[in-house]
């Protein structure tokens, strides 16, 4: 029988299992949401057991009987944060990246003499996204809970230690905690005294094709999974898209938009910026990822059918279809919950500018999807400042299943889109973390040729010089409303 490989994507709304043949084609997937819990205003967490269930009903929904199932690796969103204590037990729910009750302690790190310091050291940017803030709230606000946990985790470190007694986290997630010296890949003593821990109340770092211990026999029978499964621990959702997509060398930028958003390069070197306007996380020995993360992509669309109360996705796509670039001045500004790149502003605000009475709903259906792709545009010079100018372009994640919004997405660009055939590239660089691991494969390149890809999207060279003008305007917008904030 043919071998598969599994892609286990713990992400910001739901849990996606993906089954892959080796060849890159996906065979089977599903997917299980929960929700995103706000009980005070700036807060945003999750209950680490729901995920936990929603993991095991994904993975039982998956026929996994059918085919032969040889290995499996693990993707998860970053800056994730749970406070577990001695018997491995949550003392708080998981508090998400969209979780911005530490800005006060972010200001205060930001401006402090260290602050530089902390960000040159561990590429991540000092913002409310950051485990490293979150800690200093909770030592402020909750020195019970603070002195209670043994162990600070993420969400897919708390999931290993339960599914297999791992006390381990991967290089980007770890890079994404604001406590990781990536240069040295190791945990930043300097800033781990701030807090007053040390390196043994946090998991010891491994690189994603790490082998996990074997799985535990009642999470297998939940879960409805075979035995002799190899795991690997995998890494970011952002770093396994970017493998998962191709996008491995310098010049070769991935653009992936789902609930959120970024732009990232894979790099040979540690390269941070010298205005904290990208963060760079370590991959494996040999290549950390350099990027920008925007917090509003694929929830700004969301956010207008609920505002339309309008559940029909492809009417909507296809009324802002026939709005031309330029028939309408209307530009959206994203930042409905803060932003991280490129302003690193946990307190901005977006809103309609130019808005008529002429205008209809395809008209601010036409902008949301435009101000989402400028957005991400915006952070795409930061990165290349950083890590280089882009010789290719590819994008991943659920908004490259509109046909509509990849060509707003290439004329905006100027470029050439590549898009692979599925848009579970993160579970497909995960499952490719766990062919290494399982000695299937032999290294990170040979993926480039096991991504089945679709037809190129072309810009409009017309359309193109149009948002250039629109977007010199959109450019003015953050500044000019943030006195209105």
């Amino acid at each position: 029988m043919e071998k598969h490989v599994l892609g286990i994507d713990i992400g910001t709304t739901s849990v996606k299992a993906v089954l892959f043949g080796q060849n890159g084609v996906c065979v089977e997937e599903s997917e299980v949401t929960y929700e995103l819990l706000h009980p005070q205003r700036g807060m945003a967490e999750q209950d680490p057991y729901e995920i936990e269930k929603a993991a095991l009903e994904a993975l039982r929904l998956l026929p996994s009987d059918k085919y032969a199932v040889s290995s499996a690796g693990f993707s998860a969103a970053m800056h994730t944060l749970i406070c577990l204590d001695e018997k491995g037990e949550p003392l708080t729910n998981s508090i998400t990246w969209a979780d911005t009750r530490s800005s006060e302690e972010a200001k205060m790190l930001l401006e402090s003499a260290e602050g530089s310091g902390i960000y040159e050291r561990t590429g991540t940017p000092i913002h409310t996204m950051s485990p490293l803030t979150k800690l200093h709230w909770l030592k402020k606000h909750h020195p019970d809970i603070y002195e209670r946990t043994k162990k600070f985790v993420s969400i897919k470190e708390f999931l290993l230690y339960r599914w297999f007694g791992a006390e381990v986290v991967d290089y980007s997630i770890a890079s994404a905690t604001g406590l990781f010296d990536v240069h040295h890949k190791q945990w930043d003593e300097r800033v781990l005294a701030s807090l007053d821990i040390t390196n043994n109340r946090l998991n010891e770092p491994v690189p994603p094709a790490y082998v996990l211990p074997e799985l535990k026999e009642k999470i297998r029978t939940a879960a409805g999974l075979p035995e002799g499964i190899v795991f690997a621990a995998g890494g970011s959702d952002g770093a396994l898209a970017n493998l998962g997509i191709g996008a491995l060398n310098p010049g070769e930028t991935a653009l992936t938009i789902g609930t959120s958003g970024a732009v990232r390069q894979m790099s040979s070197t540690p390269a941070v910026s010298e205005n904290q306007r990208t963060f760079c996380y370590a991959f494996d020995e040999e290549a950390w990822i350099v990027g920008g993360p925007t917090n509003n992509g694929g929830i700004a669309f969301q956010w207008l059918q609920k505002i339309f109360k309008n559940n029909n996705i492809e009417q909507l796509l296809e009324d802002a279809s026939q709005v031309q670039p330029e028939s309408s001045s209307l530009l959206f500004l994203p930042y409905l919950q803060g932003e991280r790149a490129p302003v690193w502003d946990p307190g901005a605000r977006g809103g309609f500018i130019n808005l008529s009475i002429e205008h209809e709903q395809k008209h601010l259906t036409r902008a949301v999807l435009e101000g989402v792709i400028f957005s991400v545009y915006d952070v795409f010079s930061s990165v290349e400042e950083a890590a280089g100018p882009t010789k290719q372009l590819f994008v991943s994640g659920g908004f490259a299943r509109s046909p509509l919004w990849l060509q707003i997405t290439a004329d905006v660009f100027g470029r050439e889109l590549l898009i692979p055939a599925s848009h579970q590239s993160s579970a497909w660089g995960a499952a490719w973390c766990s062919m290494i691991a399982s000695g299937e494969k032999t290294s990170y390149q040979e993926i480039k040729e096991c991504i089945p890809m679709k037809e190129p999207i072309y810009p409009n060279k017309h359309n193109h010089a149009v948002y250039q003008k629109l977007f010199t305007k959109y450019r003015g917008l953050y500044e000019a409303l943030k006195p209105f904030q």
